[in-house]
């Protein structure tokens, strides 16, 4: 389930504004800013291992851009971890926020390493080196980093803490998705997949769909992956195939989504199981690979693990007529074009898997406060939000008689472009009269 290593990731993702620049309001001056990070911060980190050699790891923070807010944004650990990356990660982050209408702007990091091959300990002095590395690039009203890939609460507090430590005061709103007794929020850990699973019942609405009808494929199942599987199985719906970096398994019928969870929480293994309690035990399923998955004939398709995993050379295979983008960029330019011609619904990552950003912009906001909410505050706020924007872009995508994907583009051009225009552009400079 490898993306491409060849694919220019922030070339591909600002490629969509040209097309999304004719049905928004925004000036051509405001729209070029846009194509163009704000900062970019490239640090080495040397780390002592625990047999006492010293590796040194390669890391980045991008600011896309700032002019709604202070820059929000994941941070990730992975191999495939670069610049590019990183630049599209940032990218696609402002335009989330836009779309939420949240007051921040884009932003992404990562670090380049394998930490399935760490100890606890070194993953520990990687995460605090990293902070000491760019304590003054990132701050509550700067730039505020989160969990993304091969990051968790534990890293986000460790973090935190190390930031404090370094600017001699407690300052838990410079990171979100921290663990909740350390400044974190309720209903941070399945954000992104519940915001999700709020789109697609706002879609159910619009499309008479009977849940026990309705046929669901989920690629990746890590937290997004399992979280929108398991709200949509209490539902109802057919979850019928489910797969993790090794392949997948598919049962026509339908899994029992919360043993599959059990299973691979347990394990780190997703196997096709039933399980009362703690005794699990093997049913029939088939074995298919990631690409398999993505081709089968579901009623929705949700790619919730890597970029680029619908390109040219498959597009014209995905039989899905709705495709909700958990997964940041899963679906390439090129494969648009072919979706779109085949009528296929795209809901878009910007808009799709924006719940996460969305919770931690809560958490943001509780950190400066010092007030804390419940999670039925959380969920419902979380709620109210998605289904607004949600059905803003598909009212837009409705009147301009676009595809969802432009659609959410311009919207979030708009928002952006009228705050850059508030600041003067050609227009206003040229004209010497006012």
């Amino acid at each position: 389930m490898n993306a491409p290593t060849n694919v220019d990731l922030f070339s591909g993702a600002i490629a969509r504004l040209d097309k999304a620049f004719q049905f928004a309001d925004i000036d051509a001056e405001a729209l070029e800013r846009l194509k163009h990070p704000k900062q970019i911060l490239q640090v080495s980190v040397p780390v002592r291992m625990d047999d006492g050699s010293l590796k040194v790891f390669n890391g980045y923070r991008v600011r896309h851009d700032d002019t709604r807010g202070p820059t929000k944004g994941g941070l990730r650990y992975s191999p495939a971890v670069d610049i590019s990356e990183v630049k599209a990660l940032a990218f696609w982050m402002t335009f989330k926020c836009a779309v939420m209408n949240i007051p921040y702007g884009g932003a992404k990091g990562g670090i380049c390493v394998n930490p399935k091959e760490l100890s606890r300990m070194e993953l520990e002095r990687l995460s605090r080196g990293f902070i000491e590395q760019i304590a003054d690039f990132i701050g509550p009203e700067t730039d505020i980093p989160a969990p993304d890939m091969y990051t968790n609460a534990m890293i986000m507090g460790w973090m935190m803490d190390e930031y404090s430590k370094i600017h001699r005061r407690r300052t838990p709103g410079v990171i979100t998705g921290k663990p909740i007794p350390l400044g974190g929020s309720q209903g941070r850990e399945d954000a992104t997949g519940r915001g999700a699973y709020y789109c697609i019942k706002e879609l159910e609405k619009k499309r008479d769909w009977v849940p026990k009808n309705t046929r669901v494929a989920v690629q990746g199942f890590g937290n997004a992956g399992q979280s929108i599987a398991h709200l949509l199985h209490a539902d109802g719906y057919q979850v019928v195939a489910v797969s993790d970096s090794r392949g997948g398994c598919y049962k026509p019928d339908g899994f029992d989504v919360p043993s599959l969870i059990q299973i691979k929480n347990e394990s780190r293994r997703l196997q096709a199981v039933y399980c009362t309690g703690s005794v699990c035990q093997a049913i029939q399923a088939d074995t298919i690979t990631n690409e398999e998955l993505l081709e089968l004939d579901v009623d929705i398709l949700i790619p919730a693990a890597l970029e680029n995993v619908i390109t040219v050379s498959n597009a014209d295979k995905i039989k899905a007529p709705v495709i909700i983008e958990v997964a940041n960029g899963p679906v390439t330019g090129e494969a648009d074009e072919i979706l779109n011609e085949k009528e296929k619904l795209v809901v878009p990552d910007i808009l799709a898997n924006a719940g996460g950003v969305t919770v931690s912009y809560f958490e943001w906001v509780q950190n400066q406060q010092g007030f804390y909410w419940s999670l039925d505050e959380v969920q419902q706020k979380l709620h109210a939000m998605m289904v607004q924007e949600f059905n803003h872009v598909y009212d837009w995508m409705v009147e301009k008689k676009i595809d969802m994907r432009t659609a959410a583009y311009a919207v979030a051009l708009s928002r952006i472009g009228a705050a850059i225009s508030s600041l003067g552009t050609v227009q206003y400079f040229s004209d010497n009269d006012s």
